[in-house]
């Protein structure tokens, strides 16, 4: 027997949740946006009244007011966000425990041991759309599928609250037509090198010479054509699964432009310290240390090294992640954000060879200082021990990593 996956989509999520809280809003073009003062001015959500003035997610606030000068735009208010996302899972617990969330307005279900008790894939789907609309008071879109790849084009196919089933019978007609990019893990990048093939649809990918595509993309060539073929085995995680973290990251939008390497070493100095930080409370050491760059243009690079030797070290992480973006960025232009990474995570219980080079025992003294401070931050909280160096710049020294910004681990694929 086949599986059955659902791939549920709350429909404009943040905007939604908005509107079902200020209802004078509802026939308004509205955008949730992130703070200008902050340098986070973005659009984080559009409502389908902003949309066809082209307001898009990821869009500047003044762009999105240029397209749309009557543009309502409110604060993000990530609480109420988390309740309704909260609120939504409750109600797909009503039908199976294999429930794997893909941020907080997207889930995969599993329903395949559900269908003797509630009815039809598409009978459960629209049980959970209309309780969704009527318990929430906001849409959903949902994909019904035998697979997460395929559900998650199902999804995508028709919005805004609609059901789409996409099976082997009707797959070839539904999919094939459909751009590249739709299919999940096909970013700007891939797309590119694709379309350099000639490869525009998921048609065509799917059509395409394997040895060419894996020799153009590597391993991930073969992966993609078989999402494109409307395969993929990965199983929809039950709901008390934990995930093997196998990195640890951190970033920020700095306050003001970076604008020279001091800045920058500050800032990679204060990211390191609450990746280390994370990387003790889950007793491990990474492997690879990676360094990514945004500048104000929002072209980005990103770049990493693999250690000789594990470490959770914030000096040492520091060091090779400024190394990193010494090597590779040339001032351009300034900066306006940056992220630091650990990944290839061990534990650090695993056991290393002794060593008498100062390198080594450099490691050592960091990391035992580390967790002293470690122990006093969290006795006396963030401000009760900081870096002299912090000092030198009252504005980025004031960031605190930990509590103001993400510290996230990643990997979703092949996690």
């Amino acid at each position: 027997m086949g599986r059955h996956i659902l791939h549920v989509d709350q429909n404009c999520f943040y905007a939604s949740v908005e509107m079902q809280r200020h209802p004078e809003l509802r026939d308004k073009p509205l955008a949730v946006c992130g703070s200008q003062e902050e340098r986070h001015g973005i659009v984080l959500a559009a409502n389908y009244v902003a949309k066809p003035f082209g307001v898009k997610t990821g869009m500047a606030v003044w762009q999105a007011k240029q397209r749309c000068p009557h543009l309502v735009t409110l604060p993000p208010d990530m609480g109420e966000y988390i309740r309704f996302s909260q609120m939504a899972r409750e109600i797909f617990e009503d039908y199976t425990d294999q429930i794997e969330p893909f941020g907080l307005d997207e889930s995969w279900l599993d329903i395949t041991g559900s269908v003797g008790m509630f009815g039809s894939p598409m009978t459960i789907a629209r049980e959970i759309s209309r309780r969704i609309k009527f318990e929430l008071g906001i849409t959903c879109s949902i994909g019904v599928s035998d697979n997460k790849i395929t559900a998650k084009l199902g999804s995508d196919y028709k919005k805004p609250d609609a059901i789409t089933r996409i099976e082997r019978d009707n797959y070839r007609e539904l999919v094939y037509p459909l751009p590249v990019e739709d299919l999940l893990y096909v970013g700007p990048a891939t797309s590119k090198k694709l379309r350099g093939l000639g490869i525009g649809t998921i048609g065509r990918l799917a059509q395409a010479p394997t040895d060419t595509l894996t020799r153009k993309l590597g391993k991930m060539g073969m992966v993609l054509q078989t999402f494109a073929l409307g395969l993929d085995p990965s199983p929809v995680r039950k709901s008390g699964h934990i995930p093997n973290i196998k990195s640890v990251g951190n970033s920020a939008t700095t306050p003001r432009d970076m604008t020279c390497d001091s800045d920058v070493e500050l800032m990679l100095l204060l990211l390191a310290e609450s990746v280390a930080s994370r990387m003790r409370e889950l007793a491990s050491r990474c492997t690879v240390v990676e360094v990514s760059v945004r500048d104000v243009e929002l072209n980005s690079f990103c770049r990493q090294r693999k250690l000789e030797t594990p470490t959770c070290s914030s000096d040492e992480i520091a060091r090779t992640a400024y190394g990193l973006f010494r090597q590779n960025y040339r001032w351009v232009r300034p900066l306006r954000s940056i992220g630091v990474r650990g990944a290839g995570l061990v534990e650090a219980t695993a056991g290393t060879q002794l060593s008498f080079y100062p390198e080594d025992a450099r490691r050592d003294k960091w990391e035992r200082i580390d967790g002293a401070v470690d122990h006093l931050r969290q006795r006396y909280g963030y401000r009760s021990i900081q870096r002299a160096r912090l000092l030198a710049d009252p504005l980025l020294g004031a960031i605190n990593p930990k509590d103001d910004h993400t510290v996230h681990p990643v990997g979703y694929f092949g996690g």
